[in-house]
């Protein structure tokens, strides 16, 4: 039997009890609210969730929005830069690449990041960002940013010409007779230069032609989503019209260049791999590649629902052990948890 326990209690009329000081409810958490002998009108502190809750006879129920204490782990990776296409078009860079699951690494050489806290009922944007479109007899084009609450990774650097420069950005895009762009800093490496043989975009594991000329930067490895799955790749760079050999893209969606006029792969879909360079013959030119769309993943505890809103296109709420994930593969829109 519970025991009321009181300094002085003052009497109004009517039904009005006056209480000087805070009511202090007892304090429970939700397994050992779950465990009690309760009857109809029990009212508790759950101290896991930082709610008033009491029980109706039934169920308990939270009489307050509560505050969500656990972490979201993400993955958020940009859209990959564009090549660009000339005499030895530059591969784009893998777009930036922000981690916070487990011990797993960020883009860049980085350590992991910290996990977002969210609030319950509460909305946060959502954005996947996409590839930078290819061009043709000029540099390429960046790709855009990808966003979860306050983290923001940067699109890719787009891939050089001949003599002109390559973008700068989550990972920078690769170039001939020119200026490499830079990486993010946490996000991804520099693309490279090349001369003739135009330079690789970098990727978010690796710098570009790490591997040798021409070739784009590897990505990372994530088991966010419960497989292994590489991505980040940066596109790998073409020869102009005296070489042949088509550049390598880095590992995780990064396009292979053109070879002897032709075109440049795509970088692949949701991995924020760069696009390959578009190459040059005496007479041909190809175009460059269009940057890989980028992805959102987010993973958070198995005893919470995400709610997804309008503009979003995603995979299904999946369990994993004691978690959920979810896949963003396009669009912007509001997401929230209860």
């Amino acid at each position: 039997m519970s025991t009321l326990e009181t300094n002085s209690i003052g009497k109004y009329s009517g039904n009005n009890v006056s209480i000087d000081d805070a009511l202090n409810l007892k304090s429970y958490t939700t397994a050992q609210r779950d465990a009690l002998t309760a009857s109809a009108g029990d009212i508790i502190y759950n101290s896991d969730e930082g709610t008033v809750d009491f029980y109706n006879g039934s169920v308990w129920t939270a009489t307050s929005p509560g505050t969500f204490s656990a972490d979201i782990q993400y993955l958020v990776i940009a859209g990959g830069g564009s090549g660009g296409s000339n005499f030895a078009g530059g591969g784009g860079g893998a777009g930036g690449y922000r981690n916070s699951y487990s011990s797993e690494t960020s883009g860049g050489g980085a350590s992991t990041e910290t996990p977002v806290t969210v609030s319950l009922g509460t909305n946060y944007l959502v954005t996947v960002g996409g590839g930078g479109a290819g061009t043709y007899r000029t540099v390429g084009n960046n790709g855009s940013n990808s966003v979860f609450a306050s983290v923001t990774s940067t699109g890719g650097g787009c891939g050089g010409a001949y003599e002109r420069a390559a973008g700068s950005g989550g990972s920078g895009g690769g170039t001939s007779y020119g200026t490499a762009g830079t990486g993010t800093a946490n996000q991804g490496f520099n693309g490279a230069g090349g001369s003739n043989r135009a330079g690789g975009g970098g990727g978010a594991g690796e710098a570009g032609n790490t591997d040798g000329t021409q070739y784009g930067g590897d990505g990372l490895v994530s088991l966010i989503n419960a497989s292994s799955v590489t991505r980040g790749g940066g596109g790998g760079g073409g020869p102009d019209s005296t070489y042949s050999g088509a550049g390598p893209g880095g590992d995780g969606g990064g396009g292979n260049s053109g070879n002897a006029g032709s075109s440049g792969s795509s970088g692949g879909s949701n991995t924020g791999g760069g696009g390959g360079g578009g190459s040059a013959s005496a007479s041909t030119f190809g175009s460059g590649g269009n940057g890989g769309s980028g992805v959102v993943i987010l993973r958070y505890p198995n005893t919470r629902t995400i709610t997804v809103g309008a503009g979003l296109t995603a995979g299904s709420e999946t369990t994993d052990g004691s978690d959920k994930y979810i896949v963003f593969t396009a669009g912007t829109g509001q997401v929230s948890w209860s």
